[in-house]
């Protein structure tokens, strides 16, 4: 009965007793963590290891520039009046005085030329939405070409492409909000191709518009989607792909004691975090110097818009001149059945333009379906060692690169003084043939990497020092790689192609192979095959080779 009572009385006391706050801050802490375990959430969260690798920055350089983007644009717009009323200007850019534009406009030049820091501050978040974009652009092939869009990180592969598209038209909506010359023209653009959709892109447009162009209302709407609905889906898909980083872990490139199951690297804090820190200001400080020395989208030299008027040199951000260029080497066809005129000139273009970026986005599941893998991946993969993933990703860039000169094929004309017309065809013959030319000239580079890290292996590398035999030979001599350099040339898996099951079963039934699975088997043969890959050197060929005479 004591005991009893003594272990009830043991019961009731605290299992650990904490020592008083030394000062006011750690009782706040303390408070805060009684509500909130902060504690446990900061320890378990604050020394997680992040491998050291300079391509994993890219994915910091996206980060930091939609905070820049964030922090301006709270700036900007506590100046800028998102309305299409008109205006006369008597500002101090003298050659706009007494000239009729919209408020967006007016509001935007004295943002410009009589806000403290305004002309920098528009500068540093148009140029931090380019790198944006570029970033998040490059971030996504060095996942593509490693292979760390594989499972588990399906889900986060995805949300990077909505990040990349809703970035996109974030950044046309935000250089459309001026309402300058340029991007009139550019939003005009915008309505052509909606109208071009058969059946609903007369709808389309007036729900964007508000009534016929340009009329009232775009401004005012741009302004909301820009500032709002798409920076909110945004926020929300960046705090959801960070915490997927967290939860599966950094992919880490092969090397000695890196396994699928660690993490080799640096913890969070305190070293990440201060390495982390000093990056972003060395970002910002870049943009900023860009943004000091590099006047993008000078809306005072362009002028208000005006229906009647475009600018000769018009063209949009780098991000959208692919579909530019979709549209400049389209011929202009149309086909009239039935009273109505369907402008495939503009109409086919805007089918391609989302089957050009979902070629590339598409295609992590392509692969998983062709080797039919189910295992989790940590280890990036070497680009040459898949060649056929580094080809297909080569050849989607060289289309887009093509489709670029296309969208500026009248600057080009004018500066290297060639043919306009010779500059369109050629794009137009460069769609189809320029990526299946990249692809093969892709697969056969990473084929001949693969045999060379092979030689490598088996017969190490050339020393410069050269030796004479007993037979009068003069021969290299070759110095064996160290274990870590062979470890990382030799730590890649390679798979075997997939087989199709035999025609008859064990019952001498006809199997029946329907053409899904001899197209997946095909594939897997084109991956996987004689010509998809070159076979690693294994443990045997090494110690055959090294165990042996001669100059190795």
């Amino acid at each position: 009965m004591s005991t009893a009572k003594s272990a009830t009385t043991g019961a009731s006391k605290p299992a650990s007793t904490r020592a008083k706050p030394a000062n006011k801050f750690e009782a706040a802490a303390d408070w805060t963590d009684g509500r909130l375990g902060i504690y446990s959430l900061a320890k378990s969260n604050l020394r997680k290891i992040f491998p050291d690798h300079w391509s994993f920055m890219l994915g910091e350089i996206c980060l930091y520039t939609f905070i820049i983007i964030i922090l301006t644009g709270v700036y900007l717009t506590l100046f800028f009046k998102p309305s299409m009323a008109e205006v006369v200007y008597h500002g101090p850019y003298a050659p706009l005085d007494g000239i009729r534009m919209s408020e967006a406009y007016a509001s935007t030049m004295d943002i410009s030329f009589e806000v403290r820091g305004g002309l920098l501050i528009r500068q540093i978040h148009h140029w931090a939405a380019i790198v944006f974009v570029a970033a998040m652009l490059v971030h996504m092939m060095r996942v593509f070409f490693t292979g760390a869009f594989r499972k588990p990180r399906e889900i986060n592969w995805i949300f990077g492409a909505l990040l990349l598209f809703l970035g996109m038209f974030d950044g046309f909506m935000g250089y459309s909000l001026p309402d300058d010359l340029l991007s009139g023209t550019g939003i005009r653009f915008m309505e052509g191709a909606i109208l071009a959709v058969p059946l609903v892109g007369t709808y389309i447009q007036f729900f964007l518009f508000g009534g016929q162009f340009p009329g009232t209302d775009i401004v005012p709407r741009f302004f909301t989607i820009h500032v709002l609905l798409i920076p909110g889906i945004m926020l929300g898909l960046l705090v959801a792909h960070l915490i997927l980083v967290f939860y599966h872990k950094h992919t880490q490139f092969a090397g000695p004691g890196r396994t699928e199951q660690n993490v080799v690297g640096m913890p969070l804090m305190p070293v990440y975090m201060a390495k982390a820190g000093g990056f972003f200001f060395l970002v910002f400080g870049v943009i900023s110097a860009a943004s000091a020395i590099a006047t993008v989208n000078p809306i005072w030299a362009y002028g208000p818009y005006r229906p009647d008027q475009v600018s000769t040199d018009a063209q949009p951000d780098w991000y959208m001149g692919f579909s530019e260029g979709l549209i400049r080497i389209m011929p202009g066809w149309e086909i009239r059945a039935w009273g109505h005129t369907l402008n495939m000139g503009v109409f086919v273009p805007l089918m391609v333009f989302p089957l050009v970026l979902t070629a590339i986005w598409v295609y992590p599941f392509i692969e998983a379906w062709v080797t039919g893998d189910k295992r989790e991946h940590h280890i990036a993969d070497r680009p040459r060692n898949a060649p056929v993933r580094t080809a297909f990703g080569a050849a989607w860039i060289s289309e887009y690169v093509i489709l670029l000169i296309g969208g500026g094929n009248d600057l080009i004309a004018t500066h290297l003084h060639l043919s306009i017309n010779t500059i369109t065809y050629t794009v137009r013959v460069g769609f189809f043939v320029l990526p299946v030319i990249v692809f093969f000239v892709t697969k056969r580079w990473c084929l001949g990497l693969q045999r060379r890290d092979k030689d490598k292996v088996l017969h190490g590398r050339e020393s410069g020092i050269i030796k004479r035999l007993p037979h009068g030979e003069f021969i290299e001599v070759h110095e064996q790689l160290p274990q870590d350099k062979l470890y990382k040339l030799t730590a890649h898996e390679q798979h075997a192609p997939a087989e199709l099951p035999a025609e008859v079963d064990e019952n001498g039934v006809a199997r029946k192979v329907g053409p899904i699975e001899r197209t997946r088997a095909k594939l897997s043969e084109a991956y996987f095959g004689e010509g998809g890959q070159i076979a690693k050197p294994t443990a045997e060929e090494h110690h055959e080779i090294t165990s042996g005479h001669g100059h190795h």
